[in-house]
């Protein structure tokens, strides 16, 4: 077999080449199943082209994959829910047709469902290609066949995806308004993405775009994986959306869910054609233990042509610029990565290792870049799969970036001991470690830090404080400490050799509190499923600190291209808490100490030079006391007992700062 070049960037796969080998015989072979001879897998997921609701030259057309249904009967508005006025025919032995003579017999708007006989049975089903589906006043959702007089008119030809230092803001359509109530992509458009292009940010991931029936599952139960969720308004408000962030150089990516679907019957494709295994995988081994969701079956080619259809659908009707794939982990596993500890390499290569999902997830990135050669997609697997985000024909996977979900796993462990006690070792290895030539996202939390249950870094930090001391004009120890460590800890984390960087919404001022959506244990309240933009706005509260440090930390990131580096190690010192590191012209000194603060720190740079302060958390506009000058100029000489080039300069304690040489 071929020697794979991911055993040469990582030669510890070396003993594992036997399973490199067979997962890129298995890729071939699924490749050779689905495509005729000079396909590509873009010729191939047009399923969406051919399913589901069409309109042709004399009326409608109706086609649906049912392989083990008895029969099949288009019902809806149409024809006063006449349940069996119009069957469909089964034209081989898994499709069903019907042609509808007349444009206008199906109007605009119309509500369709389709009434599968199981034999034995009837039920009502939502279309599995429904491109819009709705709830009625009786919570009862149906598809909604779109034929309106004009289509939506993009004019976003000129705008280029941007693949590389990418800052991604990570939002909820629906929770992204002030008010205690769902939010709206047309709010979005106008109140949000300003918003967004104005903190410094170059990316929008949109969380819950997929139709899913129940709004308080985040969007992670998806019903209908070809309708945009109907939760925030029209399908085409969400297309003036997008058009709107490209217009403003934003990229927009969509966190898609291929790693399992919701049970529901009523709403869902669960068990659609009268069997559990039409999509998933038969008996228990469909249901996922902690998700009460059902698994794909990504050998077989329905489920294939389906999701992958999805994935082009998506990037040409919604000209999404790439995806951020959730539950990795989940999919690649077949004990789903439940309890394991990934510390050595048999854990990625066994027989626990599900092939057909890592052949599925090669599918898709192949078929993305056929599609969008610059498009981006990201893998959410935390249990860092050597060659993630590697080419395939390394023997990769294919994606571009992958989370670093070590990270705000990291913070979280080292924010419940004492300051007195982090480990600078530790930190820098969680920080500056990675794959080779693998991409990886930083970032401190995600919403998965926001939701109830868990705590938001500033949570961590302030606790109660901060629902009486975040007022300018007072004055609090606590609130102190949790501003300063707030900006440090995001500051190392984007700036120690990330490739790209990752915020939830409103976390980057510190939002208080989490995220609860409207439940019955909480009245079905919206309180906590908003964002309370003023506080950062009104100009009163400490949060505006957060915010105009966010900025300027993106800023500098930027003005001096620091994503992406290799950096080096200048100094570590456990006992006096600081670290210090060098990432393109830049050089970082970290002095994490509560109490010690260092008049005359000697920092070895190996550069002759001058050097100035380009950027501290202690300026006043970002909440600090003003202790360092920007003005004083640092000139390296031989650090006295050493033989190495260096500065002295004055360490505030729970302070950070950059220089750059300036001659």
């Amino acid at each position: 077999m071929k020697d794979w070049k991911i055993l040469e960037i990582d030669p510890w796969i070396k003993d594992y080449k036997s399973d490199i080998d067979l997962r890129m015989e298995e890729f071939k072979k699924q490749k050779s199943k689905l495509l005729k001879k000079g396909e590509k897998l873009k010729d191939f997921a047009n399923a969406h082209n051919y399913y589901g609701i069409h309109k042709t030259r004399t009326g409608w057309v109706y086609r649906e994959w049912a392989p083990n249904a008895k029969g099949l009967y288009l019902i809806g508005d149409f024809n006063n829910w006449d349940r069996y006025s119009h069957p469909l025919e089964k034209i081989n032995n898994e499709d069903w047709e019907i042609n509808i003579k007349g444009i206008r017999t199906i109007p605009h708007k119309s509500r369709i469902k389709v009434m599968i006989d199981y034999g034995d049975r009837t039920q009502d089903r939502i279309p599995l290609y429904a491109r819009r589906v709705e709830r009625d006043e009786n919570l009862d959702f149906s598809a909604v066949v779109l034929n309106p007089r004009k289509k939506f008119e993009w004019t976003d030809e000129k705008f280029k995806t941007k693949k590389d230092n990418l800052l991604i803001y990570e939002t909820h359509i629906g929770m992204a308004q002030e008010k205690e109530g769902i939010g709206t992509y047309k709010e979005f458009e106008k109140n949000i993405l300003p918003r967004i292009k104005d903190e410094g940010y170059n990316t929008v991931q949109f969380m819950a775009i997929a139709e899913h029936p129940y709004y308080g599952s985040f969007g992670y139960q998806v019903s209908n994986f070809f309708s945009p969720s109907s939760w925030y308004g029209e399908n085409d408000e969400l297309k003036s959306l997008i058009n709107k962030a490209h217009e403003m150089g934003l990229n927009v990516i969509m966190d898609l869910v291929h790693s399992h679907a919701v049970k529901n019957t009523n709403e869902g494709i669960n068990e659609f054609d009268g069997t559990d295994y039409q999509f998933f995988h038969k008996g228990e081994e469909g249901n996922h233990p902690d998700w009460d969701s059902k698994l794909f079956d990504y050998a077989k080619p329905g489920v294939c042509h389906f999701l992958l259809s999805n994935i082009k659908y998506w990037l040409e009707e919604y000209h999404f610029d790439g995806f951020r794939f959730d539950g990795v982990t989940s999919m690649i596993y077949k004990n789903h990565g439940r309890g394991v500890s990934f510390d050595n390499y048999s854990k990625y290569f066994s027989m626990n290792t599900d092939i057909e999902a890592i052949n599925y997830l090669q599918m898709a990135n192949e078929l993305i870049r056929e599609i969008k050669k610059d498009a981006i997609t990201i893998a959410e697997d935390m249990s860092a799969m050597p060659g993630m985000c590697l080419p395939i024909k390394y023997g990769g996977i294919g994606f571009d970036y992958r989370l670093s979900m070590g990270m705000p796993d990291f913070w979280e462990k080292t924010l419940s001991i004492r300051d007195e006690d982090w480990d600078m070792g530790k930190m820098w290895y969680e920080l500056s470690t990675y794959r080779p030539e693998e991409k990886r996202i930083a970032y401190v939390e995600s919403h998965d830090q926001a939701l109830v249950g868990s705590k938001t870094t500033i949570f961590r930090l302030a606790d109660s404080a901060m629902y009486w001391d975040m007022e300018k004009d007072k004055h609090s120890i606590v609130i102190d400490r949790a501003i300063a460590l707030h900006k440090m800890i995001r500051w190392i984390t984007i700036s120690m050799g990330a490739d790209a960087y990752l915020n939830f919404m409103g976390n980057e001022f510190g939002h208080p509190e989490w995220i609860d959506f409207p439940r019955e244990g909480n009245n079905y309240s919206y309180h906590y499923a908003r964002r309370l933009w003023s506080l950062a706005d009104n100009g009163l509260l400490k949060y505006e600190w957060l915010l105009n440090w966010d900025k300027r930390m993106l800023e500098n990131i930027k003005d001096n291209n620091q994503l992406g580096n290799d950096i080096f190690r200048l100094w570590l010192d456990n006992d006096r808490k600081v670290i210090a590191y060098r990432n393109n012209d830049l050089v970082y000194i970290f002095n994490f100490h509560p109490q010690n603060s260092y008049d005359s720190f000697q920092v070895p740079i190996h550069d002759k030079g001058e050097f100035k302060v380009v950027l501290d958390t202690d300026d006043i506009e970002f909440g600090g006391l003003g202790r360092i000058s920007k003005d004083y100029v640092y000139e390296s000489k031989n650090l006295e007992h050493t033989d190495y080039d260096g500065i002295e300069i004055y360490l505030p304690s729970r302070t950070a700062l950059a220089l750059k040489k300036v001659k």
